[in-house]
């Protein structure tokens, strides 16, 4: 007799859902996917104990017939795909055959369906994948399916799961998902007779965000909708300022089925570009629609893993996308929310995008509308006068308000940079330190001009003038550059300085706070990554080379990394054991730190575990040269130097982060102002 046999049906169940049911939020997946191929349009799903005790799934979908309820419990029974053709267009959330027998073979299952409205139904109860009995029953159109004692012929699985806690934060997690997958969808999750979970299934995202996350969060989202020949993204993410710890919170949907992608969530990631700090994540629900052949399901027993055929092209797509909506924002947080309104539309206004450059913009506007006549859809809203005003019109030259000239009583721009050098050796107390590379020296409070430079060194008074000079032609606006992007910066009129390190300011909006060293390193960010892009032409030969030296396996690393070195304008030469030299690098590195920077650079590169690129290089030495080159904290600066700070950084790509991702202004409205002190009740 042979060694190999067919395994009996029942063991093949029980095999099967050891790869189908891992948990309960396993059958919880299964059976409101079930649910939702059925057409439901309110589904109710009760938990008891974590889901081991109960687990309890109620539709109002089409419902099974009498035939069909008895065979939807044999192993690979679908009604789903017909032939190996429909694998390559799934359309549904479940397609296989395997949950309701896996799910019945290490469970006792009670199912009661009914596919018209005559009122009766039918009812099987399976027992360890035995069917137990089978009648007729009182039932409404729809399918009611309960899970009780699962894996309670299968200790060794028992034996594993976790506490209640634990379980429960797996199916509430995943009902969440399932709710912002289908807007659509009237959701409730009750665990012990407690809710968890409502959704009201007006297909409003919005108010799912608001359902699951809170309103707070849902305030903080903005709407992201594109569209190409290959895919259709709609969909909610946050402001860069509200952050999360980890990934969890950006949900992808695709084609209606929730997964977990971490080439789509880097995708989005590199759409925040700069704009998100160190080690904090966006949260974000995306919806991409695309033909069902770009995408095969069929690769994991979850289906929670997929592929695509053009995820290149993806990828790129949601970058993009996000890029875009986040440079159309004014990204100023605010230091505290104004009061609750009394709907999550209303709460909305203050954040919606009221133009959109895209062909998008009418979807939105089509979708507030729907919103207002109750008929579901993204809730839209109308940005703030000043955020509309600006996003409509191009930077101006500075104009002096009435604000301003309170302030600066109506002083004049100097007509040159040097002119603000004696205002700068005037006003500012003693300091000493490195400026823009150049050293300085500066004492007495209130001096001027003359008893300064008789009481110090002259080379000192003349560094301390060639400091401020070379600060205010780093930061003054170029008069030949285009204006920038829309929106445009908020015009600011400072009104001083704290600590030396945050200029205070304002304008009729209200009260703004600037990061001085935030500012200067964006503004030298994004000039140096312009260089970078060109820097062969400006690199330097050096009278004496610098030397490097590395341990042997990164010497032996570094080897086949020299020729991107010379591509971002730094010539690195092995010289030998496990010393390298540098011939040249470009000249507009920051004076005093060419050394630093250049080993910054090469220990990046060798930690760097992905692929690395001349782009990602560019990038990392523009950021490393611009903190070195940027004013730091205690460092004063006068209204003048300020004013041409503000300048400069309405002209950046994006003024609202430095590229750590922190935030260069926050703000302070009139209204909360006027909160604070009970000047309005």
């Amino acid at each position: 007799m042979g060694k190999i046999q067919i395994l009996d049906e029942h063991v093949a169940n029980q095999i099967a859902a050891g790869e189908v049911v891992e948990r309960p939020s396993s059958v919880v997946k299964e059976l409101v996917e079930n649910a939702i191929d059925a057409g439901s349009t309110k589904i109710d799903v009760a938990i008891e104990e974590g889901g081991l005790t109960l687990i309890r799934v109620t539709d109002n979908g089409t419902g099974m017939d009498a035939a069909d309820s008895e065979v939807a419990f044999f192993r690979h029974a679908t009604s789903k795909i017909a032939s190996g053709k429909d694998l390559f267009s799934i359309r549904t959330l479940g397609f296989r055959g395997e949950a309701l027998p896996s799910i019945a073979a290490v469970s006792k299952v009670e199912c009661t369906t009914s596919s018209d409205q005559s009122g009766l139904g039918r009812k099987i109860v399976i027992e360890g994948g035995t069917i137990r009995s089978v009648g007729e029953t009182a039932s409404p159109r729809g399918t009611d399916i309960a899970v009780r004692e699962l894996f309670y012929n299968t200790p060794a699985r028992l034996k594993y799961m976790k506490t209640i806690q634990t379980e429960l934060s797996h199916v509430s997690d995943y009902m969440y998902r399932l709710a912002l997958a289908h807007p659509g969808i009237a959701f409730t999750l009750r665990h012990n007779g407690n809710t968890l979970l409502q959704t009201l299934g007006n297909g409003d995202v919005l108010q799912v965000i608001a359902a699951v996350y809170g309103t707070s969060t849902a305030k903080n989202m903005l709407p992201i909708q594109g569209e190409n020949l290959d895919y259709t993204i709609r969909g909610y993410i946050s402001k860069p300022e509200f952050t999360r710890a980890s990934r969890s919170g950006i949900s992808t949907v695709i084609n209606g089925r929730y997964i977990r992608n971490y080439a789509v969530a880097q995708a989005l990631l590199t759409g925040y570009h700069t704009l998100l700090p160190i080690n904090r994540f966006p949260l974000a629900v995306l919806h991409v629609n695309m033909s069902p052949e770009l995408v095969d399901v069929n690769v994991h027993p979850s289906k929670l893993e997929v592929r695509f055929s053009k995820e290149q092209e993806l990828i790129q797509f949601i970058s993009q996308q996000a890029h875009a909506l986040l440079n159309k924002q004014v990204l100023i947080p605010s230091v505290q929310q104004k009061p609750k309104a009394a709907a999550i539309q209303e709460q909305m206004e203050l954040y919606r995008p009221q133009q959109m450059d895209s062909p998008q913009g009418d979807v939105f506007a089509n979708g507030r509308a729907d919103q207002e006549r109750g008929t579901g859809g993204y809730a839209g809203s109308a940005p703030s006068k000043l955020a509309a005003e600006q996003r409509d019109e191009p930077v101006s030259p500075r104009s002096y308000s009435s604000f301003g000239q309170q302030a600066g009583e109506g002083r004049q721009a100097p007509e040159q940079p040097g002119a603000a050098a004696s205002s700068f050796v005037r006003n500012e107390g003693s300091r000493e330190g490195k400026f823009n590379g150049d050293s300085y020296r500066q004492s007495g409070p209130g001096r001027t001009a003359e008893s300064f430079a008789r009481n110090t060194a002259p080379a000192a008074a003349t560094s301390a003038v060639r400091a401020n000079e070379a600060f205010l032609q780093a930061v003054a606006p170029d008069p030949e550059e285009a204006p920038p992007a829309l929106p445009a910066f908020p015009v600011l009129t400072p009104i001083g300085q704290l600590h030396g390190t945050y200029i205070v300011a304002q304008n009729e909006e209200g009260l703004f706070l600037m990061d001085q060293h935030a500012a200067h390193e964006r503004i030298n960010y994004e000039k140096y990554y312009e260089l970078f892009g060109r820097p062969q032409t400006a690199s330097q030969e050096l009278l004496v080379p610098i030397t490097l030296e590395f341990t042997s396996a990164e010497a032996e690393r570094l080897k086949s990394k020299l020729q991107l070195f010379e591509q971002a304008g730094v010539y690195l030469d092995y010289f030998g054991g496990n010393t390298f030299i540098v011939r040249a690098y470009p000249h507009w590195m920051p004076q005093g730190e060419e050394q630093a920077i250049i080993e910054e650079m090469v220990e990046w590169a060798l930690s760097e575990r992905k692929s690395l690129d001349i782009a990602k290089l560019r990038e990392k030495a523009a950021i490393m040269c611009s903190c070195k080159a940027s004013i730091k904290a205690n460092f004063s600066l006068s209204l003048l130097e300020m004013e041409a700070l503000f300048d400069k950084l309405a002209a950046c790509k994006n003024p609202y982060t430095c590229p750590h991702g922190r935030p260069i202004v926050i703000s302070f409205s009139t209204y909360e102002l006027e909160k604070m002190f009970k000047r309005v009740m």
